[in-house]
């Protein structure tokens, strides 16, 4: 077969009109030492901070050490597969993850890789992990409630929307079973849920999935897994990359919550990684940037203001002490950073008073500012009350025969409130139903109620008032506040339900 000189120039032109002549520019560098996950490299000299690093078997790297003649790198994945004299290469990008609708219902890790065997997550769009937070020109104040469905929380510590609300105490006094409550609250409303789990054993984030989708949150919720078992740098990374993906439902004008379980957690991974790049050591070996490390990520939950889309990103980090210990080094960084702490106390969980909230040492600093007015007029008087009933118990264990009764009949309120405070696990309630049992036992209509028989007393009050008068709830509901005549009404209600209750009858809830 002949070859014609014309096919042969036909072949050069096409060849020559698809070439591309751009010259791309790569950092190359050499690693030096390997090991620990950590990866020191010569060269790189435009390496920028948190850049990703390329290394052979298309293993990535982070960029955190920027040192005069080499950089220090985190390995994001197996070290075990690079060795010394491997060629690195800088990417120009800086660590991203995927965003958008597409994560909601899904188990990711923290590079936003699917974790539950439901294949690749579709997402359009990506973000970077780092963003520097809203600045306060584009902010407004928080003016609408989180409702968690704990009454305790919602009347006494009331978290808003674009707050951000510590929530501490030691290990297994129900920390993790308010934020998880406060997620499977939100089913059917327009909060959008994100799980952040740094640290945690494998079979907990796993128990933590299924409570969810067995109360049907999962389909409003996100969760960002990096377990104990993963290297440091992706646990360190985990807050920062469901914060972004918060971030983009913020932007979008909708309103978002993020919890991140816990930053005690993320605070040693972050020790670990910095002691294995040999960094400066400051207090309890933390690195001196540790404060930084958590008031950056935390002043990224913000509310928006209108003409910045108006969305919301609440933010509900969790510390875990040691014996009760809030002025440790952790936990007042995080105290000084957010906007007010549930504290949660052992002796109070312990004692069957759960959730444990310790009232005295918890509180709002957005306040009443983040509660409709129904809940902010029942709940005015809570606090005080069941403070002075914690302060008169110390002094009623030597005996109440010689208290006055008035003394007698605070004590007998304050009982009975911390029995309506009591909640079972995974069952938030409804705001109404939390106003209308709060204005039944601050105003005293519980008083004759036996102590064993209050949360019997409730659960049937509620059920009496969902169908005998439904229109008192509706009232509440559509308002948002108790008016006059809604409040008679519920008077006449609960002295109705009083002369149908039978406190011996029936088992106690």
């Amino acid at each position: 077969m002949a070859i014609r000189g014309q096919d042969i120039a036909a072949v050069i032109r096409q060849q020559i009109e698809g070439f591309d002549a751009r010259v791309g520019m790569v950092d190359v560098g050499t690693v030096v030492e390997v090991g620990d996950g950590i990866a020191r490299i010569h060269g790189l000299a435009g390496c920028r901070f948190t850049e990703l690093l390329e290394f052979p078997d298309g293993i990535m790297g982070m960029a955190l050490n920027l040192e005069e003649d080499s950089v220090g790198a985190v390995i994001l994945g197996d070290d075990t597969k690079i060795k010394e004299g491997d060629t690195v290469r800088t990417t120009g990008r800086i660590v991203e993850v995927p965003v958008g609708d597409a994560l909601v219902g899904r188990v990711v890790d923290a590079l936003g890789r699917p974790r539950d065997g439901k294949g690749p997550v579709k997402a359009t769009k990506t973000r970077p992990v780092e963003r520097v937070a809203p600045d306060v020109t584009t902010r407004k104040s928080v003016d609408r409630p989180v409702q968690t469905g704990i009454k305790a929380i919602d009347a006494m510590i009331p978290i808003g929307r674009g707050q951000r609300e510590l929530i501490i105490g030691d290990r297994s006094t129900g920390k993790t079973a308010i934020a998880l409550d406060a997620i499977i609250n939100q089913k059917g409303q327009d909060l959008i849920c994100i799980y952040v789990a740094v640290g945690q054993k494998a079979s907990k984030v796993v128990q933590v999935v299924a409570t969810l989708q067995q109360n049907g949150a999962m389909d409003h919720t996100i969760v960002v897994a990096a377990n104990a078992s993963e290297p440091a740098a992706l646990q360190y990374l985990a807050p920062y990359a469901g914060c972004a993906m918060g971030e983009e439902f913020m932007e979008q004008g909708k309103e978002a919550l993020i919890i991140y379980d816990d930053l005690s957690k993320h605070a040693w991974a972050y020790r670990q990684l910095s002691l294995l790049l040999r960094r400066p050591v400051g207090r309890e070996a933390y690195p001196g940037d540790v404060f930084y490390l958590h008031s950056r990520l935390l002043e990224r939950a913000a509310k928006l203001d209108q003409q910045f889309g108006g969305g919301s990103l609440t933010a509900l980090p969790i510390i875990e002490t040691q014996a009760g210990d809030v002025s440790g080094y952790i936990p007042t960084n995080v105290i000084s950073i957010t906007d007010g702490q549930i504290y949660l106390e052992p002796d109070l969980f312990n004692a069957g008073i759960r959730p444990a909230i310790n009232v005295g040492l918890s509180v709002s600093r957005v306040g009443g500012a983040a509660q409709t007015r129904a809940m902010r007029r029942v709940a005015g008087r809570l606090r005080l009350d069941l403070a002075q009933y914690r302060e008169l118990v110390t002094f009623a264990q030597f005996g109440t025969a010689d208290l006055d009764a008035a003394t007698r009949s605070q004590l007998e309120r304050g009982q009975r409130i911390t029995e309506v405070l009591k909640q079972p696990q995974y069952q938030p309630y409804a705001m109404v139903h939390e106003v209308l049992v709060l204005y039944a036992v601050i105003n005293g209509f519980l008083d004759d109620v036996p102590i064993p028989q209050v949360q019997r007393w409730e659960a049937e009050f509620h059920r009496y008032m969902d169908t005998a008068h439904p229109e008192v709830g509706k009232a509440i509901l559509e308002t948002k506040e108790l008016r006059p005549e809604t409040e008679e009404a519920l008077k006449k209600a609960i002295a109705e339900f009083k002369k149908a209750f039978q406190p011996q009858g029936g088992k106690v809830a």
